[in-house]
């Protein structure tokens, strides 16, 4: 069976066009992330519309750095899963589906304001998660807290649940007990 070929993580704009957008800044040594509804099939690189996308935080380029290969992990092995084609971060703009983004957020709404130290804590314990576990972070804090400067409740609560959240060396057991959903189910719950 041929792979299934997406954009960046799990995109696909004959699906849905909505995605998070990460644009990365040497010069600014940050990241932004935005969530966006809409694609610029031609565009070599996508254009940031300030009026139309919407900024959800922004990291710097060390933190971006200490995250991105147990990302690429997690997602590249659901996406191999799913019989599609891996995704890889890109040096200027890497896209994330609509799940994968939302996933995303809740470990960099985690470690946006935490000491580099406790990254490899927050990738553990966001690693426990499951992926409804993490949307339903994600929905919840986003609703609450979900611009670039909101810095308070859900947010700062993500931030102690995984950096301050104490672990062992055991695999990290999901709070709820899903049973691993599979993969038409897990896409049948986004829609």
């Amino acid at each position: 069976m041929v792979k299934e070929k997406c954009i960046g993580f799990g995109f696909s704009p004959s699906e849905s066009q909505h995605h998070f957008l990460a644009v990365r800044s040497e010069k600014q040594q940050k990241v932004l992330i935005y969530e966006r509804f809409k694609w610029q099939a031609d565009a070599k690189s996508q254009k940031v519309d300030v009026y139309a996308d919407a900024p959800k935080s922004e990291i710097s380029l060390h933190k971006w750095d200490l995250i991105q290969d147990t990302v690429q992990t997690e997602f590249n092995r659901r996406l191999k899963r799913k019989n599609r084609s891996s995704g890889k971060f890109l040096l200027r703009q890497t896209v994330f589906s609509e799940i994968f983004g939302k996933e995303l957020m809740v470990l960099v709404w985690a470690i946006e304001d935490c000491d580099p130290s406790n990254i490899p804590r927050a990738l553990q314990n966001w690693l426990g998660f499951q992926p409804e576990e993490r949307w339903w972070l994600y929905t919840m804090t986003n609703a609450a807290t979900g611009g670039i400067d909101d810095h308070r409740g859900w947010r700062k609560a993500l931030r102690y649940a995984l950096t301050e959240n104490p672990i062992n060396d055991r695999k990290q057991e999901s709070l709820f007990r899903f049973s691993a959903l599979e993969d038409d189910e897990e896409e049948a719950i986004m829609k």
